[in-house]
């Protein structure tokens, strides 16, 4: 037994020795791009733009206890979490593979076999029983890049998760603005359907005094109506965006209690210049596709090491005896071997695979940069958001302005009879017109800043997640080392 052992862990040592990593060597792929961003220049500090919780900037607690609950409640968000879990066992069932098999078996046979061969008349039966090993020996690296492969998974899976964390504290943002949008539109709508109502009820009482012609009458009713219409409108896209937002949050579709209406929302201060692109490497969706390239460039190795033979160990260590009864005073029987087993000719399958796992890695590299240029995009959009929208806002805020002023001073001067209705219903519809067109831009340069913190990835990941992440990434660096 003392010589089993030892040869056997000779010839296991001696195969560890010789044993390699058949495949490419992980790379990182790049993508030529700028260092500056076509509306920014260069000078700012990483930490300003990425290590903080940006939506906290608007200053609305009820905003912050929405993203707080919809991390928490959220159905996408949960799914992604358990993807999680699915990928730490799978990783963990994948590094099974490296250590050897230990089981038990116990069979019985009974015949005449081998009396017939001994020339001895009647049957033979026998009971054995013992533990078992089956160790598939990685001499290739076909189980190490399989678990490089598993792990990988792993980290992009967890990458995944924070991407979807992003994407939905975006989403609960520009629901929630877009709510305070149609508010502010429906309120807006309230008392231009007020004023209406006064102005007709005083055209009314002038036509029956026959002091206006019947055209004022009818064009105030117009108008009226045309007021009295636009409030289901936005009572409906209240209601609607209601329900979507309570859906993001993880509940039933209801109605949202908000916290400062639109034009009391905090706009952010201007975005600081200078953004490193380096930035974007910490955007989740980047670093998961990074990690799905390695995956696929581990599994080629997996397939390479397919097209040549496996060794595995077999043993077995226990009793056998022929009669039941004397079965625990038996010796001990025991067994070592060693099995090889390779393709010889298999039409050029295992070829093939190689070549299909290749494809997939050209892929996962094409991924990954379509992933890297779309993020550059979006973060040139949203700059260029900002820059213009505070722009505009401004100027919707002097039409706005201006606007109401023009109501009130044409109102005045219909009253004294210098000028027609014509005028008062233009100044009335413009004044309509520039209130609603200042909350759109106001919502939509609230949603600039989301775009913006969301393309840089910022607020995602804690400093402990960081360094979790950069460990993990360390250990499947020196695994690939080996």
């Amino acid at each position: 037994m003392k010589a089993i052992m030892k040869y056997s862990s000779i010839l296991v040592l001696l195969v560890f020795a010789v044993s390699c990593k058949v495949g490419p060597k992980r790379e990182t792929p790049i993508v030529e791009t700028e260092d500056l961003y076509r509306y920014d220049s260069l000078s700012t500090a990483e930490d300003t733009l990425v290590n903080l919780r940006w939506w906290e900037m608007f200053n609305d607690p009820v905003l912050d206890t929405l993203i707080i609950v919809a991390l928490d409640s959220n159905r996408d968000a949960k799914i992604a979490a358990s993807r999680v879990l699915q990928a730490k066992a799978s990783l963990g069932f994948t590094k099974a593979d490296l250590w050897p098999g230990i089981g038990y078996s116990a069979s019985y046979q009974n015949g005449n076999v081998i009396q017939k061969q001994l020339g001895i008349p009647g049957t033979n039966q026998n009971f054995t029983a013992g533990a078992t090993l089956n160790w598939e020996l990685d001499f290739w690296g076909k189980f190490r890049r399989a678990n490089e492969a598993a792990l990988a998974d792993l980290i992009s899976t967890e990458y995944g998760l924070r991407s979807i964390q992003m994407s939905l504290i975006s989403e609960v943002s520009s629901s929630y603005f877009l709510l305070l949008d149609y508010r502010e539109r429906l309120r807006v709508s309230h008392n231009t359907l007020e004023l209406r109502d006064s102005s007709l009820n005083i055209i009314q009482a002038r036509f029956d005094a026959g002091i206006v012609p019947e055209i004022d009458l009818n064009q105030s009713q117009i108008q009226q109506a045309i007021a009295a219409a636009a409030i289901p409108l936005y009572e409906r896209q209240v209601a609607q965006t209601e329900h979507a937002l309570s859906i993001l949050v993880g509940f039933n579709p209801d109605s949202v209690i908000i916290g400062f209406d639109l034009k009391l929302q905090e706009i952010p201060k201007m975005v600081p210049p200078g953004i490193p692109s380096i930035l974007l490497a910490r955007r989740p969706d980047i670093m998961a596709a990074e990690q799905n390239v390695y995956a696929a460039n581990a599994r080629v190795g997996v397939a390479v090491a397919q097209r040549f033979p496996s060794i595995s160990l077999t043993g077995l260590l226990g009793a056998s005896s022929n009669d039941l009864a004397s079965f625990g005073a038996a010796g001990a029987a025991w067994s070592v071997g060693g099995d090889l087993l390779g393709p010889l000719f298999y039409f050029n399958k295992n070829k093939r695979r190689v070549e299909v796992e290749k494809a997939k890695t050209e892929q996962a590299v094409y991924a990954y940069e379509k992933v890297v240029l779309n993020a550059f995009r979006e973060v040139q959009d949203a700059l260029v958001e900002m820059r213009t929208l505070h722009v505009e806002l401004e100027a919707r805020e002097n039409y706005v302005r201006a606007a109401l002023n023009a109501r009130e001073l044409s109102a005045a001067r219909y009253d004294k009879g210098v000028t027609s209705y014509l005028e008062v219903l233009q100044t009335e519809q413009s004044a309509f017109e520039a209130e609603l067109s200042y909350a759109k831009t106001y919502r939509e340069l609230l949603e600039a800043y989301v775009k913006f913190y969301k393309a840089l990835g910022g607020g995602w990941l804690s400093a402990e997640e960081e360094q979790a992440a950069k460990d993990a990434a360390a250990e499947a660096e020196a695994e690939n080392n080996k």
